[in-house]
């Protein structure tokens, strides 16, 4: 069943979520909290760079890159493919692990069976041996399984539950993960946040000790349940970052607020903010993430926003399309004329098509702004690099629901379009035709510059006569929502 273009939104959300509020956590991983905003400046525990996602985002995108494929996280295949993928992460990706899933990874290379088979029983004799499995490690990897079934609700968790055991045998891991992919689940598809949804689904000899440590965490202090490395309190310190910075407005800043307030959760900041990140992209879409936060963030296994975006979209529409967005390879249409036409208030920004994205070099800008869909091969373009290439979420039509957060997008566009030029670079931006959404985003700079409304309206429909140039998005690119 096709889901609703909003639901794309709030799913592609998910991982680009978790991975920028893991890259904001890592530089104060078990160090002093923030002065001020958390900054993806890099360092942390690991060799990590500035904008790069740590252990979370990295075993998050072994789950991912099977679940892309459509294979049942559930079944024996599919268990499999996550297994080896931990297996193959550990031995030549893994930038920081935590005690608990490296001792079950390397414990299941001795032992005999199926790859999930062998992880589950070191998974299992651990326990036996410690009783100490309920660490934050499988949580923090959990969130795309919020994408793998959208209409099934009890699929869902016996994924959820099924991806968890494989290093995680403490019920109570198994049950945060449960509870996270489920609030996922009805973020995307009904747009609230609520992480009792699944208190059913978890196991019964916990029920109620979840309903009392949720309410608990609801409008909490984030950092106030100890150490989040346990699954409990991480998932407490996460809960209460989301829900102590809604003001109840819908707003898409609060998913700024509320990662801001997971890293200031301390210890464990890089888990407890991806954790928070994934449920606040589930709920506020791809299009609630910063443009300073998309160009920046990036990590193994050489993934970028939009990557990220391809991977859970993909798993949310139970699989890759062959042909089909996001995993085209190219959107470009030869069918469609160049255009290129300089803005009439600034003639180093360039107003273009999906044709001009082909012809970066000729035109000789260094930085591009996309405002229409791409095909894996679009991005970033030719001679480009991936921090100078980045998309935006706008649809063509008026349909609210199409463009959520537009005002938010429209400022962070032109709040791009600044940038790029503050850095002195020249730049295309660009939507598919070039006949609205382009224009739209143009008046918004020409207006964040000091330009009257009216005048930069004028401009621009003189320098591109053919524009729409109406509705609700031309309404609030030059007037705000």
């Amino acid at each position: 069943m096709p889901i609703r273009p909003i639901a794309v939104d709030r799913a592609a959300g998910v991982l680009l979520g978790q991975a920028c509020g893991d890259a904001l956590g890592v530089p104060y991983e078990m160090a002093a909290p923030p002065v001020g905003e958390a900054v993806m400046k890099g360092g942390g525990l690991g060799p990590y760079g500035p904008g790069e996602w740590s252990d979370d985002t990295q075993m998050t995108l072994c789950v991912a890159r099977v679940s892309a494929l459509g294979l049942d996280l559930t079944s024996p295949r599919g268990l499999d493919e996550v297994a080896d993928a931990f297996t193959a992460w550990l031995d030549g990706g893994a930038t920081d692990v935590g005690t608990q899933t490296r001792a079950v990874l390397t414990e299941a290379r001795a032992l005999e069976g199926r790859p999930h088979e062998r992880l589950a029983r070191a998974s299992e004799n651990l326990h036996a041996r410690t009783g100490l499995t309920a660490g934050n490690g499988a949580l923090m990897r959990t969130s795309v399984v919020g994408l793998s079934a959208l209409t099934d609700r009890h699929a869902t968790a016996r994924a959820a539950r099924a991806v968890a055991e494989l290093t995680h045998a403490d019920q109570l891991a198994g049950d945060s993960a449960v509870l996270w992919s489920e609030a996922i689940r009805v973020a995307v598809t009904e747009g609230r946040l609520d992480l009792t949804a699944g208190l059913d689904l978890v196991s019964a000899a916990h029920a109620g000790h979840w309903g009392d440590w949720i309410e608990a965490a609801t409008g909490a202090d984030p950092g106030a349940f100890g150490d989040n490395g346990f699954t409990v309190t991480a998932l407490q310190d996460a809960w209460a970052a989301i829900t102590s910075t809604d003001r109840g407005d819908g707003s898409a800043m609060h998913l700024q607020r509320g990662l801001q307030a997971a890293v200031r959760a301390g210890h464990d900041t890089d888990t407890v903010a991806a954790i928070a990140g994934s449920l606040l992209g589930a709920r506020y879409g791809a299009s609630a993430v910063p443009t300073q936060w998309r160009r920046m963030v990036h990590g193994w296994p050489g993934l970028r926003a939009h990557d990220l975006v391809e991977l859970a979209v993909s798993t949310s529409i139970g699989g890759r399309r062959h042909g089909e967005w996001p995993s085209v390879e190219t959107v470009a249409d030869p069918a469609v004329p160049p255009l290129a036409q300089p803005h009439p208030i600034d003639p180093d920004i360039l107003l273009g098509s999906i044709t001009d994205l082909g012809r970066v070099r000729e035109l000789g800008v260094q930085a591009v702004v996309s405002l229409c869909p791409l095909g894996l091969r679009d991005i970033p373009a030719e001679g480009m690099s991936a921090r100078d290439h980045i998309e935006f979420w706008i649809n063509e039509h008026d349909d609210q629901e199409l463009n959520p957060h537009l005002d938010f997008v429209l400022d962070d566009a032109s709040s791009a379009l600044r940038q790029f030029r503050a850095e002195g670079k020249r730049v295309l931006v660009h939507c598919h035709h070039g006949g609205d959404r382009a224009p739209a985003v143009a008046l918004r700079y020409a207006v964040d510059l000091g330009i009257a409304p009216e005048l930069a309206e004028r401009s621009i429909r003189a320098a591109l006569p053919g524009i729409r140039g109406e509705g609700r998005l031309w309404h609030v690119a030059a007037h705000g929502a």
